[in-house]
């Protein structure tokens, strides 16, 4: 199973972003998982469509964004335009999935879904098979540097069931609390993508804590 690390530019140095973006270029990256919140969905803002316009110019590697807002469907072609290669929004956002997942499909990109940490994966069992990834919350959404909730473990099991069973070609990616101890764990599990950010960030050399993270 091919794992893929993919540094979240949250926890990066706004100062020198296109520093920390040609780091993530030279690592042994996959994704640059760029996190998008309105302060309404979650209690924080953090940047929008310029920023990612910014990104994509310098990126080297898909944009993988993670759509923390209310009423996603409008702006999903706008953040498609700007550069994004997967779109994931939030089950817990989204009073129409089907229609949101069809609306990132018919702009040509990957569709994916984030659960928060209460929401089972069973809710996912009508649409499994329209999605290319699903994103499952490990910490509360909003905040970087929270502790790992342990119950994600459980639920990478019952989601790898559910996608072996109906859409063997979906990946899981697993964001927060994410280390060389989780991270090993996940892994083994049947999780696909792994989201770091201040555990990459703010060690001493954030390539190699990528490299170490995809060799778990």
């Amino acid at each position: 199973m091919n794992r893929i690390i993919a540094p979240s530019i949250l926890a990066a140095d706004f100062n020198n972003l296109g520093k920390d973006i040609e780091m993530i270029n030279q690592s042994e990256a996959s994704y640059i998982h760029c996190d998008v919140m309105d302060g309404v969905f979650v209690p924080n803002i953090s940047f929008g469509i310029p920023v990612i316009q910014h990104v994509y110019k310098i990126a080297k590697k898909p944009l993988d964004v993670h759509l923390m807002i209310i009423n996603p469907d409008n702006l999903i072609e706008p953040f498609v335009n700007a550069g994004a290669s997967i779109i994931t929004v939030h089950y817990e956002a989204c009073k129409h999935l089907h229609r949101t997942i069809q609306i990132i499909k018919n702009e040509g990109v990957k569709a994916s879904v984030c659960l928060n940490p209460h929401t089972p994966v069973a809710v996912l069992e009508d649409i499994i098979t329209e999605l290319d990834m699903v994103l499952l919350m490990s910490v509360n959404p909003g905040n970087g540097g929270q502790v790992f909730i342990e119950n994600t473990y459980k639920k990478v099991e019952q989601l790898r069931n559910l996608i072996e069973k109906h859409n063997p070609d979906c990946l899981i990616e697993v964001d927060g609390g994410v280390n060389y101890e989780t991270g090993k764990k996940l892994f083994e599990l049947g999780t696909n993508v792994l989201v770091a950010g201040s555990f990459i960030f703010n060690s001493e050399n954030p390539t190699e804590t990528i490299g170490k993270l995809k060799k778990l």
